[in-house]
Formats: C-alpha cells, structure tokens, sequence
C-alpha cells in the first residue's frame, strides 16, 4: 500500500531529506531538497524509489562548538535559504542581491493584475534588474508562465546571459542566426515560442511579417522591450523600421490579450512629446490622450511610470525620504562626477594639404550633380560628408573611404539616397541601431565624376583617377610623423596610464580603430595591453575579446588596459568593471552618442568616484571646433544643470552640421579655423546654431518638467523600507554576511589579508582550507583560481567583476561558503573543522542568568492568486528564540535580546564535561516548548500574511486570495546555553530584557 505524504512533510530518498510539495499526487511525489531552491525540484515515484518519512534530528550533546557557532549556524541557514516565505518570493532564489531603490518598481508591479510598466530610470542605475526582479517574481508567483525579451541583436545575448546567471532563467536566443536551427527541432506545426517558454528575441528579426503573426499568436505572456524609445515612432514620417516595430508592439500591448508587458528605456521623452505619448499608450491605452497636467492624469500615470536620475537613488531610506531616522539608509557608489578635458591638436602641412584638396574635389562633385537633379544632388551631398568625416577620422578610414563605392550612389530617388547615405555619415539617434554604422561609408561616385568631367571645374582629370591619388596619398599618412591626431592620443594615453586609469578610445570607423590599435601597439609600456573590438565580430565575439583583454593584463597593479572601439559598444554593454576612462577619439556629431559611450563606465559598479573624459579635436580642419562648441559642450551643460542627458534636437542638429559643410564646400580653402568662424558669412551657422539652442533649450525645460511632474509617487520611501526591513530580517544584512565570511574562512583555515582605504574589502587564500570547500568554490570562481592558490577578493559592493566575491547572500562564492559550514554542521561525523555546531554552552557576562537561544526553522503553507488561479507553495523561514531559566519554567525573551546573544563572547573557559551534562538536561526539556513555538509560528504566518497583503494592497482581488498557514512541527536546529560567568550581576540586564 503506498504512503501519502502530507504537504510541507518530511521525506528521505536519494541519500537526502526533502520537503513534499502541493503538486505531488499518491503516485509521484514532487520534492524540494530541505533548504534548497526550485531549480532543486526532483519527482520521485514511491512504487519504483524508496521513500521514507523524515523526522529532523535533534542536536547533539556531544557535538559541542564555541561563541560563533550559533551565528555562523545561523547565518549559513539564512544565506541558503532559496525559498523565502516573504511576498517577494524570487529573492531568496536569485543571484543578485537588489538596491533598496530597485525594489520599487517590483512592488508597483505586484499591485497590478496586469502588470504595465515604463521603466524609465537614468543610465546606469539598473533598469535591467529592476525588469529582471519583477520577471523572475512574476514567474516565481505563478502570475506568468513564459517570458520574452524583446532587443536590438548586439545585446541579445547579453540579456540571456544577465537572465541565466543572476535571475536563473534559461531563455533561448531567437536570432537570424540561430532560428533555423530552432526550427528544426520542432514538431510538425509547433511554434518555436511554444517550445521554449523564455526567449530573448531580436527586434529586428521578429518584427518581419514573415515572423511576427507566429509570434504575435504564440507570444509569451510576459514580455520586456529593451531600448523601447526606439519602437515608436513621433509621427507618420518616422522610419520605416520604427512604423515596424511600433505596430508589432501594438499587436503585443492589445489589452485584450491580457499580457505583462516592461518597456524599458532611458529617454522616454527625448523631446518629442507625441512619440512620449505613443510610448504611453502601449503600457496603457489612456495614457495617450488624458491630461497629465491634471491630478487625475498625474496620479493614473504614476501607478505604471518610474522615472528617476541618480540623484534621488543616490542615498535612499533616509530622513530626507520622510523616515524617522537613517538606519535602513543605503549609499549607491555611483563615480560623483565626470571630469571633463578637451585636447586639441593641429593637422600636419601634408594632411592639411589633403583635406584641402579632398574638399576642393567634393565642391567639383556637389556642383556637377546639382545640375542634374535632386537624386544625384543628394548622392553627392552624402558622399561629400563620407569624405570630410573619414579625413578627419584617419588616414585609413579616408583610404577606404576614397576606394568604396558610396552607399547612397544605387538609390533610384532622393529620398532612397537619404535614408541609404544618413545613417553611415550622420550620428542622428533617429538610427534604428548601431550595428553596421561602424564601416567605412565610401565616397565614389562613378555617374557624377564623369558628368563632373565636362565641366571647366574638373580639368585636372578623370574623378576615378583624382579619387585613388587621394586614398595613395592618404595611405601614406600613417604614423605619428605626419598623423598628428594619433600623437596626441599616444600622449594623452600615455598620461592617462600614468595615473593608474584603464581607458576605452572611442572611434567612428572600423578602419580607424583597427589603425590606432596597431599603431598604439607596444607604444604604451610593456605591460599595457591594447585590444580592438569593432563590428567586425559578433556580439559575442567582442565580449570575449575584452574579458581576454582584462585575462592577459591580469591582476598585477602595474598592468594596464586599452581597448580601442567603435560605437557597437557605446550600447548596453556594461564596461566599468574593467574600464575607468573614455578617450573620444572621433567627435559624434550627436552629443547623445558621447553620453552613450562614457555611460558604459559612468554607472553603478564604478569604483573610480571620477571618470576621466578626454575628447581630441582638430583646431584646423574646418569641422570639430564648432561641433564641439554646439553641440558637445552644450549637452555637457544641460547634463550638468539636470543631473541627466537631453537628446539633442535631430532636425536642428543636422541643420548646424549641414550649414558647416556646406560653407566648407563653397568656400574653398581656409587653414584657420579661428579666422572661418569669424566671418560675417558664417552668418548662417550661427542663425541654426541660435534655433537648435532655442530648441534644445525648451527640449530640457521640458524634460525638467517632467521629471517634477512624473516624480515616482506611486510607492512611499516608508513602504519600502517597511519591507526592505523584513527582507533584511529573514534574509541577513550585508555586514552579517561579512561577518560570516571572515569568521568562516578563518576558521578553516583561510588566508585573510585586508585592503587599504577602510574599504572593508580583503582578500582570502584558500589554498589550505577542507578539500571538500576547495571542490565548492572551484566551480564559481574559476579550478584555476583555487587551483594555483590566488587570493580571492571579497568586496562590499554588489557590482564585482569576474573572479571577484561580493559579501551578499546571493553571491555564488558566498553561497558555496555557506552550503558547506551549514553541510558540516548538520553531518556531525564530517572530517576537517566544522566552524558552525548545532550545541554550545558558553560562559559569559553577557548574561545575569542561564539562557538558551534556539535557532528554529519554521515551514509555511502559501496559498497566492493569480490569473491562471490559485497557487500553493510551501517556504522555509529561520529565527531565534530566547528563554530564562529552564525549558519547562521559560521566560521568554524578546527577538532583540535574542538577536544580541549571538554578539555575546566566551569570558570563561567552560569543562567540557560539564557542558555536555548541561547541554543534556535542556535537550531533555525542551519537548516543553513545543507549545510557544508553535505559537510563535503561528504569529510569524500572521505576519506574513499582513506583509503579502500590503505589497499587494492596490488589488482587492489578489488580497482576498492570499493565505499563509504554518506547519507544525518546527525544527529545532540549534541549541546554545549562555551561562553567566561568577560576578557578572546585572552586567548586562538589557540583553536580558527584564524578564523573570
């Protein structure tokens, strides 16, 4: 006959005890190991696997530890705890360890059915994360049951990899390169979304009519849109790439279907108000018309918008938040400040003799085609910025230039030609995407050169003959001696090097990374490493290329690292564990794209508090000066004044930029920059440069409006930091987590070296600790590491690179450390020391009268609403007890003085005989106190369920349905007598609380 296990239950097979879950069924037992996580899940079948029922050991006498056995016991059950019986059910599970301020999204998510997001905070605060909680929460809950990220290509395998490792979610890439490999794994009129439930998608590639109806139909009930700026469209004359994605977003936001969708984007506004508003209509589709000027506009916004910049994260839960006091405050080490250098440098004669004679040849050809119609005008037009960007750029790209034929010369209109010639030559953020932009535009023009022949102004001779003497003596340019540009940047390196920082250089062309990477080879010190990673590799490829970068540099302190790029990495791919600099070797002619490239650097985890900016420009080529003067200079302003970028006007942009090509075109040869722009005919430079500052202008009173306007007011400070505190509770705070580390470690045998600066980071070997530790940690931090001995760094923030441990509870490192202590704690036989021990009695003053401390898990019934139904969960909780006097006659402490005890401190040696008859008596009496923990469980399920009720406080529907019950029977996992040593009086009656 078989068994039935009760739900919450305890069973042994395969070797461990395990926890029965609501799923399981007579025949099929569904399992989660003790302590461990949903990843653990094992089905087991009673007919064909033997299964018992469990009972918890109670602890033993014999196996007496010291003072820190009890919090190291503690703090190891807390930290490996993966299945939390909180309202936010995902954070004991994941491995990141979320700011107090990212919470806030999450918690606005919980309070909707659907949940509707634009998550809209600054650069480098985390919007990434803050998406990644409420989905892995959502699926944690049962609220959703597939995921879909929805991404430019270069970032898609990013996304996959932030899902897997820090949110553990295995979503399949769904690309161009990867889908008929998918498809074939099908079944006959399987869809590929139905196969796999968690996806992260090209944008790009889904948004075809071939692809998205299949999509649309299968499409995962929960979707994140990354970079969602960049899906709408402002009006009718927006891309067609934008009109693509806007209307397949459409499609995926019908209310109808009932679906959780996260837009995630930086730059919700841009300016463009009626492109805000389409944005808003996706999450809500009364978002699009009401008056947000109005209460009700304000206040029906706030429940879906968080729109916040680093100043109002930068220090949170404090007094200035409305808290009574600082003691939940929580600092973000974000750099303070950017510092800013402009280098200029000056054109040799014989580049300036080519620059002058490539404009001399570009006049020949825009005047030639402005006689034969508007196509071959704007051919013209574009091939003549080609050729003055890529001079200016470097020998090589002007090289590659003058030999490729120009994008823009095959359109069969004008228009075609500006939608075919703008993206390779402007740096409009009207761009669909980066990747591509980084060749080389190409400049020939076959049609126009021989209609330019005709003319008196061309003969000197034929275009294709002019053409390759230019890109001859362009080549011959290459090197320091005549490429004045490249010496200044070996200097400027040179310096940056010396002061200890690791910069990016940041160039247009793929042409012109690939020249300064070589040139700069073996330039900058022996132990400088330089790499170039440009689109000439895969996404992957080039995060590869600069962890390999970051490899062979090493972690010797004398070692540096250069890497040379292009704008494929000025997106999404976080840069500032490595990288503390940006050199703009190359001027964008949009200031956005700056902001893009130093934010790569400029972000959480940066642990330079200044960020080092140089920008090189030419003083005598005809174009830098004012481009840094309008345009770079005055965003660097308004980023200043608000705190966060504005996008630059495109329209008013491009019209500064145009009129300064066009008067470098008619004007002719002029070697002074500073005399050009003094002219009465630069007239009409300054007349567009006075309309993009009166645009620009009102663009960021606007965006100062709106971020008063739409300030979060959804959440208060008070009710997250109601919740962080309970987190933190049952969770651990970070300086119990130090604590545990430093005091585990040196109890087996660790190495401890501690770091300057009063950081609290350090450093620990552990080389000489237990064989079985070395065989935990060897998997995440590398057999290399553990292997050839090399200390491992602990740090106190979040934001590690690779190789390195940060001292939270979600840290890999951390939880192996903690898996093992809890192991050896719980396996009284195991060999080598065992830091942590389920008994103690320590003597100390501390205390006025015996007092034992219980370390109790607690296991919880859930029962939590969602929109497929009930669910029923079963969670873990750990905490501490305290009672005076005997097991039958107890007088209960309160959780404070509990929570003292384990700061308490042997002061006398205690015989060991002794302890085991004392450690005895109190085993034996313990059945006594049966009654107040169950009790005392059934407060903590009281609790629990007020919690879960106020996260969910907004949705009457969801509140009515959650219930938390607790399971009888806890388990008594340590048991630890505090005696007080001879004279101690009333030392410390606080700790004893009074009671009798």
């Amino acid at each position: 006959m078989t068994t039935v296990y009760t739900v919450g239950s305890l069973v042994s097979a395969r070797g461990r005890d395990w926890i029965v879950l609501p799923e399981s069924a007579p025949d099929m037992l569904v399992l989660r190991p003790l302590g461990g996580g949903d990843d653990d899940i094992a089905a087991v079948f009673p007919d064909f696997e033997k299964v018992d029922s469990a009972e918890f050991d109670p602890p033993s006498a014999a196996d007496l530890g010291n003072a820190h056995a009890a919090g190291l016991l503690r703090s190891a059950l807390r930290i490996g705890f993966r299945s939390g019986a909180g309202p936010f059910r995902s954070l004991a599970g994941i491995a990141v360890d979320p700011r107090a301020y990212q919470l806030v999204p999450l918690m606005m998510a919980l309070r909707q059915k659907t949940v509707r997001m634009l998550i809209s905070d600054d650069v480098g605060i985390g919007k990434t994360v803050e998406a990644g909680l409420i989905a892995s929460e959502l699926l944690a809950q049962g609220g959703a049951k597939g995921l879909a990220v929805l991404c430019s290509p270069a970032l898609a395998e990013q996304w996959q990899q932030e899902l897997r490792t820090k949110f553990g979610i295995d979503a399949e890439l769904v690309l161009a390169s990867t889908v008929s490999r998918l498809e074939r794994g099908l079944d006959l009129g399987q869809s590929l979304f139905d196969r796999h439930p968690h996806v992260v998608v090209s944008t790009d590639f889904i948004k075809s009519t071939r692809h998205r109806d299949d999509f649309v139909r299968h499409c995962p009930d929960l979707v994140i849109v990354d970079e969602a700026h960049t899906c709408v469209a402002a009006d009718e004359s927006g891309s067609v790439q934008n009109q693509l994605r806007y209307e397949l977003l459409q499609r995926i936001a019908d209310p109808k279907a009932d679906r959780h969708l996260l837009l995630v984007t930086a730059t919700p506004h841009s300016g463009k108000e009626s492109a805000f508003r389409n944005l808003l209509g996706l999450v809500r589709p009364e978002l699009a018309k009401v008056d947000l000027g109005s209460e009700e506009g304000r206040k029906l916004l706030a429940a879906h918008f968080v729109h916040r910049k680093r100043a109002d994260v930068r220090r949170f839960l404090t007094v200035r938040d409305g808290l009574a006091d600082d003691s939940l405050a929580e600092e973000t080490s974000f750099p303070s400040d950017r510092y800013f250098k402009d280098e200029t440098y000056k054109l040799s004669p014989a580049y300036q003799a080519l620059l002058d004679d490539a404009i001399g040849y570009a006049r020949e050809r825009v005047t030639a085609a402005g006689g034969q119609g508007r196509r071959e005008a704007r051919i013209a037009w574009w091939s003549a910025i080609a050729l003055l960007r890529s001079l200016v750029s470097s020998p090589r790209a002007a090289a590659q230039t003058l030999r490729t034929r120009s994008a823009a010369a095959k359109a069969t209109t004008a228009e075609e030609a500006d939608r075919l010639g703008a993206p390779l030559t402007s740096d409009s953020s009207e761009n669909d995407a980066l990747e591509g932009l980084d060749v080389a535009p190409g400049a020939a023009i076959a049609e126009i050169a021989e209609a330019a022949e005709s003319t008196e102004v061309s003969k000197a001779g034929k275009g294709d003959t002019r053409l390759a003497e230019l890109a001859d003596r362009a080549a011959e340019l290459e090197g320091t001696a005549q490429d004045l540009k490249l010496a200044a940047l070996v200097r400027h390196l040179k310096g940056l090097l010396a002061e200890g920082y690791h910069p990016i250089v940041f160039c247009r062309y793929i042409p012109t990374a690939e020249y300064v990477a070589e040139h700069l080879d073996g330039k900058l010190g022996k132990k400088t490493v330089v790499r170039a990673v440009t689109g000439t590799l895969s996404p992957q490829q080039r995060l590869q290329r600069i962890e390999e970068l970051a490899d062979e540099a090493g972690d010797d302190s004398a070692a540096r690292r250069v890497l040379i790029a292009t704008d494929c990495l000025s997106e999404g791919v976080n840069l500032q564990h490595h990288f503390d600099a940006v050199v703009h070797y190359d001027l964008a002619w949009n200031p956005t794209r700056h902001d893009q490239r130093e934010g790569r650097v400029d972000r959480y985890g940066q642990k330079r508090d200044i960020v080092k900016i140089i920008t090189l420009w030419g003083s005598d080529n005809g174009i830098d000066g004012k481009v840094l003067e309008v345009l770079i200079k005055k965003h660097r302003q308004i980023r200043k004044d608000l705190g966060i970028s504005v996008s630059v006007p495109d329209a008013a942009s491009s019209g500064v930029t145009d009129a300064i090509v066009e008067w470098m075109l008619m004007r002719g040869r002029h070697r002074e920059q500073e005399t050009l722009f003094g002219l009465e005919e630069l007239g009409a430079i300054d007349d567009r440069a006075a309309e993009l500052e009166t645009e620009w202008n009102s663009a960021a009173e606007r965006e100062r409006t709106s971020r008063s306007r739409f300030a979060q007011r959804a959440i208060h400070p008070e009710e997250v930091a109601r919740e962080v505190a309970a987190i933190r509770d049952t969770l651990g705070r970070s300086n119990e987590v130090r604590g545990f580390v430093r005091h585990a470690l040196e109890a087996l045998n660790g190495v401890l070296r501690d770091e300057g600066g009063g950081t609290g980071d350090f450093t620990v070997e552990v080389g000489g600790t237990p064989a079985g530790l070395r065989d935990a940690l060897a998997p995440v931090l590398g057999g290399d590491a553990v292997e050839l001995g090399r200390p491992v760094p602990f740090r106190t923030t979040a934001a590690v690179a690779r190789g390195e441990a940060a001292l939270v509870r979600t840290d890999p490192v951390v939880g192996a450390l903690a898996g093992y202590v809890l192991n050896a704690a719980l396996d009284g036989k195991a060999d080598g020391p065992r830091p942590a021990r389920r008994c103690g009695v320590i003597r100390t003053k501390a205390v006025a009268t015996r007092t034992t401390l219980l370390l109790v898990r607690y296991r919880f019934h859930l029962t939590l609403p969602s929109r497929s139904g009930e669910r029923e969960l079963v969670a873990e909780d750990a905490r501490l007890l305290a009672f005076e006097g005997s097991p039958a006659n107890a007088g209960w402490l309160p959780a404070e003085d509990a929570l003292k005890l384990l700061d308490a401190t042997a002061d006398d040696n205690t015989d060991r005989d002794f302890g085991e008859r004392t450690m005895n008596r109190v085993l034996d009496g313990l059945s006594a106190t049966k009654q107040h923990l169950e009790a005392y469980g059934e407060e903590l399920a009281a609790e629990l369920l007020a919690s879960h009720r106020r996260v969910r406080s907004a949705s009457g529907e969801i509140v009515r349905g959650v219930n938390v019950t607790a399971q009888e029977d806890a388990d008594i996992l340590g048991v630890y007598v505090y005696l007080p040593t001879s004279g101690t009086g009333t030392l410390t009656a606080t700790v004893a609380g009074g009671a009798a």
